[in-house]
């Protein structure tokens, strides 16, 4: 699949010159890289984006990753970006689509541990299949997490802490680490 289908659904919503979103390339860094951008749009929420065969894979997390094994987050499946979308930060205008103050969350790398018949599984077919498990490095957020689909025809996900030494139950980093990684900024400095 070239990048014009991979990165259609991004580009048909988008003017880019009008959003100052990036335009939309594809980009195959080999590095396995993750970001968590805290969105301000017509609902506050996280979008989760997975470096994978040239593009982003993203889902949208109403309440936020959790570091707590026991919550299970919803995280609904949205359109792929590109890669160079990873470290975006600013306002996309009123007008446009996802409008609203986007704050660079998080960022780092990961690995990708699914495994099936005791062999890693590749990750594009894993997301594929509807199941995947990552090992995040990120600024914030660290250690194992699975992704899940529940609901194929809404893609709909399952966003779970997996239980290892980076699990904590007591941590809310969504509400006490508001600060974003790139700038320093909180949300609302952003909106100024």
């Amino acid at each position: 699949m070239g990048t014009s289908k991979k990165l259609s659904k991004y580009k048909e919503k988008r003017n880019t010159d009008k959003s100052g979103e990036p335009e939309g390339k594809e980009a195959k860094s080999g590095k396995n890289r993750f970001s968590i951008q805290k969105h301000n749009a017509s609902n506050l929420h996280y979008d989760l984006r997975i470096e994978c065969d040239g593009v982003l894979k993203s889902w949208a997390i109403p309440k936020g990753p959790s570091t707590d094994t026991s919550v299970k987050r919803l995280a609904i499946k949205t359109e792929d970006h590109p890669v160079d979308y990873l470290k975006f930060e600013g306002v996309i205008p009123e007008g446009e689509y996802g409008a609203g103050e986007v704050l660079l969350w998080d960022v780092g790398t990961f690995e990708n541990i699914t495994k099936k018949d005791g062999s890693l599984k590749p990750l594009k077919e894993a997301i594929k299949d509807g199941h995947f498990m990552v090992n995040l490095k990120g600024e914030k957020l660290k250690g194992g997490y699975a992704l899940t689909r529940i609901n194929e025809e809404k893609e709909e996900w399952l966003l779970v802490k997996m239980d290892d030494d980076k699990a904590d139950a007591r941590r809310k980093p969504t509400s006490t680490e508001t600060e974003s990684v790139k700038s320093g900024k909180t949300i609302e400095d952003i909106e100024e």
